[in-house]
């Protein structure tokens, strides 16, 4: 039996969103190689490219929540449109800026406009399948981006040590070229549709049962997002496996994403999101925390392995479970909100997790990932959101 055969009925337009973000994310490589290109072409010191690198965050941060909101107003394909061109340009830009200021600002919108595609695009998809389908189609659209990233930063690499100007530019020409997908292909932009079951102007921000989803999930976050901090130093500086090992456990969660993820979502299409999520958390307690005693080369592609199914399953069950919770036509802002968490996550848990490194220890940080994960699982196990309604039709 073929495990894909569940996606053979999702709409075309989804297809097209999920394509439009593997053209976009074959080209990503500018945020990977901003230090560089501050510090080596600019010759900023690296306090000054830190700097460079919190606009950024900061206008990540800032993004999320407005455009969401905007997306809800104006509609999320036009929102989608509009991140898409604005941000491309911006980078094709950017490597002409000479003062200071002037570029900082050209980074703060880079980020805000980038930004603005997640919660435009991960409303559209819940508002375009059928509550049943949607699991699979935000492990689709993960799959397009984990193909993309697959691609991008190594091409970056080839690219940059011949002219970091051509890493924006070749950022920015792929971007464009998923606005103009979309634009060729994606026309229509009908006005949201009118909420169903909720209140009226029901606002995210008094959602009960949306903080406590969302609260327990940050500190998730954090804790996957340890790959982008102290793991690096577990493998390469304190084990000495080197870079290039460091770099084949993500060649290792690509190839499992990209194999396993959309057929093992739709395996569990039915499951309650609670049960989902906090088989997910699991995966993620035991991967992180196994860390603090994966020394060798066989044990730390297992403990990668382990977390990488506790990534495949926890997420697209958490951006499903948000998209049931949202009125129809609040879906960008709740959205928005879940986008912010990724944000929080990536600003605070590689920070605190280094913190924790240096003081406590490695193997004393990695026990804590598992209790921090256990203990959020716990409570996400314990989510419960209505039953799902059908989704309405396109919301542009």
């Amino acid at each position: 039996m073929n495990p894909w055969k569940g996606l053979r009925g999702l709409p075309r337009e989804v297809w097209l969103v999920c394509a439009s973000t593997l053209v976009n994310r074959l080209g990503t490589m500018a945020l990977p190689f901003l230090v560089l290109y501050l510090t080596e072409a600019r010759r900023w010191t690296p306090e000054q490219a830190a700097f460079g690198m919190m606009v950024y965050g900061t206008g990540a941060l800032t993004a999320g929540p407005f455009a969401g909101r905007l997306a809800d107003r104006l509609g999320h394909v036009r929102v989608l449109k509009a991140s898409l061109w604005i941000s491309g340009a911006l980078m094709l830009v950017l490597p002409f800026a000479g003062p200071r200021p002037l570029l900082f600002v050209l980074i703060f919108l880079w980020a805000a406009f980038t930004q603005a595609f997640w919660p435009s695009a991960m409303a559209l998809l819940a508002d375009l399948a059928a509550p049943e389908q949607r699991k699979a189609v935000y492990a689709l659209h993960r799959l397009s981006v984990n193909l993309g990233m697959a691609v991008g930063p190594a091409l970056g690499g080839v690219i940059a040590h011949h002219s970091y100007t051509w890493v924006f530019w070749t950022d920015g020409l792929s971007t464009l070229a998923g606005a103009v997908l979309l634009g060729l292909l994606f026309t229509a932009t009908p006005r949201p549709a009118a909420p169903q079951g909720h209140a009226p102007g029901a606002s995210p921000w008094r959602d009960r049962r949306l903080a406590f989803l969302l609260l327990p999930f940050i500190p998730m976050l954090m804790v996957f997002f340890q790959i982008e901090g102290t793991l690096p130093l577990w493998v390469v500086r304190d084990l000495g496996l080197g870079s290039r090992f460091y770099g084949l456990l993500f060649t290792v969660n690509t190839l499992l994403i990209v194999a396993l993820e959309v057929a093992l979502n739709l395996a569990m299409a039915r499951w309650s999101h609670g049960r989902q999520l906090f088989l997910g958390s699991l995966f993620l307690a035991f991967g992180f925390g196994l860390t603090a005693w994966a020394t060798g080369h066989a044990t730390l592609i297992l403990t990668t392995m382990i977390w990488t199914f506790g990534e495949m399953t926890l997420f697209p069950a958490m951006s499903d479970a948000v998209a049931t919770l949202a009125p129809p036509d609040r879906r960008g802002e709740y959205m928005g909100l879940l986008s912010l968490c990724f944000a929080i996550g990536l600003a605070l848990g590689p920070w605190l997790g280094v913190l924790a490194y240096a003081k406590a220890g490695p193997r004393a940080l990695w026990i804590a990932t598992f209790g921090v994960s256990l203990a959020a699982g716990l409570m996400l196990a314990r989510f419960r959101t209505p039953a799902a309604q059908k989704a309405p039709g396109p919301t542009g």
